[in-house]
């Protein structure tokens, strides 16, 4: 039996086990990555990202999809932030997806949360080919609150010193002879006060005497209105009597223009008949006076005179 140790043998196997154990714990401490496709996008922030860290989780809407890659100034701009995301290949990462750092909870750590992402959006590429996507951000919880109290802030400070324009010494002064001037004149409703409620007594009294003036009124305006609606309805007869009227005085002034074209002609023509009637008459009359036998034996004739 060989009882010779090879140490060289020994010494390959710890150095290849301590390798493989250094390779194991390297993997699992990086989560794995090794056996995933990422892809890699990136993020231009205008706010601080204090708290976020390398490595730190991207999540879409809570779920684990990545890790923050690089976080460095835009070179051109160094009021913006580049943080690069190494985000799981298959991630739906579209064009209205948005990038926003979160803090979680009250321990101050920081993550990028994603959001949006609606099913009929494309998905999200470069513009550029060969350049990495950009997912556009949104302000933070705290950002935003930061603005509304700078807002705020700057609010109350303009009123602050409004309202230290507006109490000047002067203003003081006129402000507290207005407050001595509204004393004096309560004062002086508080000693009149009987005085103010006789008045409204009689003020009282007044206006039921102007109610009940005001209902007879309103009795008179209806005799009146219904006076004025039968002077109406007589108006109205009376024009229809006026219509009438002149239609016959149409009609008979239509008669008698008749009676003047037609029937006087052929009175004057009988009148100068029995002018000429009264004119024969007149003398048959008179020549029965002068010689009565006329009227039987008729008009004696002339004698003849000498020579005849």
């Amino acid at each position: 039996m060989d009882d010779k140790v090879n140490y060289t043998a020994v010494g390959v196997f710890v150095i290849g086990l301590g390798a493989v154990l250094v390779g194991v714990v390297l993997w699992l401490a990086a989560g794995g990555e090794w056996h995933k496709k990422i892809d890699l996008y990136q993020s231009l922030s205008n706010e601080s990202v204090a708290g976020l860290n390398v490595n730190a989780p991207v999540k879409y809407r809570g779920v684990d999809v990545g890790k923050v890659k690089d976080i460095e100034l835009v070179p051109d701009n160094p009021q913006q932030v580049q943080i690069v995301y190494a985000i799981d290949r298959g991630t739906p990462i579209k064009t209205d997806t948005i990038a926003t750092l979160t803090t979680q909870g009250l321990t101050g750590i920081a993550f990028v949360e994603l959001s949006g992402g609606s099913p009929n959006a494309p998905a999200l590429v470069a513009k550029v080919p060969g350049e990495v996507p950009v997912i556009p951000t949104r302000p933070s919880l705290t950002a935003r609150l930061e603005q509304v109290l700078t807002r705020v802030m700057a609010s109350v400070d303009k009123t602050s010193r409004t309202i230290d324009g507006v109490f000047t010494d002067q203003n003081k002064k006129s402000l507290a002879d207005s407050l001595a001037n509204i004393a004096a004149v309560t004062q002086t409703l508080a000693d009149r006060r009987g005085a103010i409620d006789a008045a409204l007594r009689n003020t009282d009294r007044t206006m039921a005497n102007a109610a009940r003036v005001s209902a007879k009124l309103d009795d008179t305006l209806a005799r009146i209105d219904k006076a004025a609606d039968s002077f109406d309805g007589m108006s109205r007869r009376l024009d229809a009597t006026a219509a009438n009227a002149n239609q016959t005085v149409t009609s008979v002034g239509a008669d008698v223009q008749r009676f003047t074209n037609e029937t006087v002609p052929q009175l004057e023509s009988l009148m100068d008949q029995l002018g000429v009637l009264s004119g024969s008459l007149r003398r048959l009359s008179e020549q029965t006076e002068r010689n009565p036998k006329s009227l039987i034996f008729g008009k004696t004739p002339v004698p003849k005179g000498p020579g005849e």
